[in-house]
């Protein structure tokens, strides 16, 4: 129903094929990178389906517009090439669906509106901070985004579900929807982008939100001093556009993002979807670089906005004597507020 914009003839021209040589998870140099792509332009196999770990990481150092992560998760749903075992896969694919359903008022959610796609324990910090206090919450199955089956071999899946996600949204006219997750904003911004998805509001990432807010209250911001490494997680990388909102909000609220190896473009992930992939050996050493890195440079926080990467590196930090922290949390230590949740 949904095609990929790729332009052929632009990704062939490319001088470096950065989208494959760079990649960190895979050694490819430019002459092997030119050659794995025609394959994977051609619908040939290739050893790049097979040991990609569907960390997004190509969409960002793709310098020419077009989706190279998105056929490559197209090509192995087609070639049945699993990036996860099936057993997690199908538990992926039987996460509750949304459906096309008239459904009621949402808590009675009006403008501003957040949604929390499949996250409840943010609730109660966006119904308990006055950082947040006027804000509508939507949340659970009906509005949930449906990227991560990037991650399981399934993509089919998401424009199958996706309009009905839409659907559902929009029934509440909202003009604007802002959304906590970089997974959730990456969906209805950057993949509906690439394959001609109509989304009838606005995404504004929570980032935007969230620094707007903290402008508003500057005078009561205390600069917390403190040293901090951002885990970027994957979904990031689709929508490289907000990173300078994490540099605007540190700057905020006084707090040194230090530079290091594995930050930035250079991010690695937090090896979550690795572990779940089994490849552990390759898991331990993402954790290792990512963890070692943070504690050369000496930081006093780890600051995550992805809920499943604090999940899988929070513990790893915690017993190297870094502190994790959600970054709303964060923020709301500088205004003086009560934290809640991770």
């Amino acid at each position: 129903m949904f095609e990929l914009k790729f332009d052929e003839k632009t990704c062939l021209t490319c001088p470096t094929f950065d989208c494959l040589v760079k990649c960190q998870y895979m050694d490819i140099d430019r002459d092997n990178a030119k050659t794995e792509m025609k394959k994977l332009i051609t619908g040939e196999d290739s050893f790049v389906l097979h040991q990609c770990t569907t960390c997004y990481s190509c969409e960002e150092y793709c310098e020419r517009g077009n989706h190279p992560f998105y056929l490559i998760t197209d090509l192995q749903e087609k070639k049945g090439i699993l990036p996860m075992p099936k057993p997690l896969q199908t538990q992926f694919i039987n996460i509750p669906v949304p459906t096309r359903k008239d459904i009621p008022q949402f808590w009675g959610a009006e403008e501003p509106v957040i949604s929390l796609c499949l996250f409840p324990e943010y609730i109660n910090v966006i119904n308990e901070s006055k950082l947040f206090e006027e804000l509508s919450i939507i949340i659970g199955r009906y509005f949930f985004c449906q990227l991560m089956y990037l991650h399981s071999g399934n993509p089919s899946l998401i424009r199958e579900r996706l309009p009905g996600v839409i659907e559902n949204i929009a029934k509440h006219n909202f003009k604007e929807v802002i959304f906590l997750h970089d997974e959730c904003y990456s969906t209805f911004t950057s993949y509906t982008d690439a394959y001609g998805i109509e989304v009838p509001f606005k995404p504004i990432h929570f980032f935007t939100y969230l620094y707007n807010k903290l402008k508003e209250r500057k005078a009561e911001i205390t600069p917390l001093n403190k040293k901090v490494a951002y885990q970027r997680n994957c979904s990031s990388r689709l929508t490289p556009d907000i990173e300078h909102l994490v540099d605007d909000i540190f700057e905020l609220i006084g707090v040194e993002r230090v530079e290091r190896k594995y930050d930035r473009i250079n991010a690695l992930c937090c090896g979550g979807v690795i572990r779940g992939q089994q490849k552990y050996d390759l898991f331990r050493d993402v954790q290792k670089k990512n963890v070692e890195d943070m504690v050369d440079v000496g930081v006093d926080y780890c600051v995550f906005n992805c809920p499943a990467c604090f999940d899988s590196l929070s513990e790893n930090v915690s017993k190297n004597g870094i502190k994790p922290i959600m970054m709303h949390n964060l923020c709301l230590l500088a205004l003086g507020d009560k934290i809640g949740g991770k």
